[in-house]
């Protein structure tokens, strides 16, 4: 169960890097260092923008649920191996 926790916590791991890249930037900071303050009329539609929010954030609750079961499972099992 440990393993498989952990392939799926470095699968959403990633997963959140590529989707919080694939957000536009919304005004300055570093967005604008990168060309991310180049408005185009190519950008994406609010429906795709909207897809992209939700996709993150299931990732997001995905991500949370693999780090706190496996902090459970890890916390059951290194107080069995103390004793």
């Amino acid at each position: 169960m440990v393993t498989v926790l952990s392939i799926l916590l470095v699968l959403t791991s990633v997963g959140m890097i590529v989707l919080v890249l694939l957000h536009k930037g919304k005004g300055g900071g570093l967005s604008n260092m990168f060309g991310g303050g180049v408005s185009s009329s190519l950008g994406g539609s609010a429906v795709v923008e909207k897809n992209l929010d939700r996709l993150t954030i299931i990732c997001g609750l995905v991500w949370a649920v693999c780090i706190i079961a496996l902090g459970l499972l890890l916390k059951d099992t290194s107080a069995g191996a103390a004793l």
